[in-house]
């Protein structure tokens, strides 16, 4: 079975913007998995929930965040089931976000108030892809 993902490392940063031109339009693939319930680090506030619900919390201030660099969600939808793929790869949601260069999105994941906001989303996922795309001319 494939490792855990959820958050970026410093070294997946320098090499998508090594291997990809800032200025290219692209659209973000989120593949999506869920906890039953939401892992906060110890000592938080936050009130117990759902994974999805802590993945709400985090798409309250993420949408801010992604408008606010001149992106836009395209497409969320609830994950029925995998066609091809290896067992063990499941995944819950599936969401589609627009960005109108890599730039823009690695500003919106550099910001200070959208990385204390991730907090819910690394709460919430279980695992999780995020896979970038050419955004269509």
């Amino acid at each position: 079975m494939t490792p855990r993902t959820i958050d970026p490392t410093p070294a997946d940063l320098k090499r998508i913007a090594a291997d990809i031109a800032l200025d290219t339009p692209v659209t973000m693939l989120n593949l999506l998995r869920f906890r039953d319930q939401a892992e906060y680090p110890a000592g938080s506030e936050q009130r117990p929930c759902s994974g999805r619900a802590a993945y709400a919390r985090y798409s309250e201030i993420a949408i801010r965040h992604v408008r606010a660099v001149g992106g836009e969600p395209v497409v969320m939808a609830d994950v029925l089931g995998r066609f091809i793929g290896p067992d063990g790869e499941d995944w819950d949601e599936m969401l589609l976000v627009r960005y109108p260069s890599l730039s823009a999105f690695l500003d919106m994941v550099g910001n200070a108030d959208y990385q204390a906001g991730a907090v819910h989303r690394s709460a919430a996922l279980l695992d999780a892809r995020l896979i970038v795309t050419r955004t269509p001319d």
